[in-house]
């Protein structure tokens, strides 16, 4: 077994996909918490030059992106598993839904929360309008099937649910959406979940 060491901060999406991924594949790892003051220092740098959450050591390996490191997890530690399947087809849509995670949830739901919650310097009506749009369209696809790839669970639940999860800690709503909210409490239903550390919902949404 290898020796896993992530780096990450608590309120990270990014972050807690991969844990929750360590997690439910029961793989023992060391949490290495990465404020700004660390990943700003030189040794974090040059482990990843662009001082981003997550890192993930796997002994000599330094691994990147979260997407990439749940993909590396799964390959290395669960081939043939339900998480990332080897059919072409199924692996294919699993594919889609980690581009999604890494577009309309990342500048969507990510991005109002991390305005709201952190004062991100990133756009909020954008991401408002790019959550108006992408939110209908996966409660549409979410309303005659459990998961968003497969009959199963996969990575692209893990990557997309953090942040759908706290919308509203961005101002987003999701009482609108009871497919969505089936699929957030499937997810939190499964052996190893854990969720992050709830943060103040808004009074109101920013800009209205």
């Amino acid at each position: 077994m290898q020796t896993l060491k992530l780096y990450g901060t608590p309120a990270s999406g990014h972050c807690h996909r991969v844990e929750l991924l360590l997690r439910m594949l029961n793989l023992p790892y060391e949490y290495c918490d990465a404020p700004a003051t660390v990943r700003c220092s030189e040794a974090f740098l040059q482990l990843n030059p662009v001082g981003q959450v997550p890192v993930l050591l796997a002994d000599e390996q330094v691994l990147t992106d979260s997407n990439a490191i749940m993909v590396y997890l799964v390959k290395r530690y669960a081939p043939d598993s339900h998480w990332l399947p080897e059919d072409p087809l199924l692996a294919a849509q699993v594919q889609v839904w980690l581009s999604k995670a890494a577009g309309e949830v990342r500048y969507g739901p990510a991005s109002c929360r991390m305005v709201v919650q952190f004062s991100a310097p990133e756009n909020y009506q954008s991401a408002q309008a790019i959550s108006a749009r992408f939110l209908p369209q996966l409660e549409q696809h979410l309303a005659e099937r459990e998961f968003l790839a497969t009959s199963l669970p996969t990575i692209a639940d893990l990557a997309c649910y953090s942040y759908v999860a706290v919308a509203p800690e961005g101002g987003l709503s999701l009482k609108g959406f009871p497919a969505i909210q089936r699929w957030i409490d499937l997810i939190a239903a499964l052996p190893g979940f854990f969720p992050m550390p709830a943060l103040p919902l808004p009074d109101q949404a920013v800009g209205q």
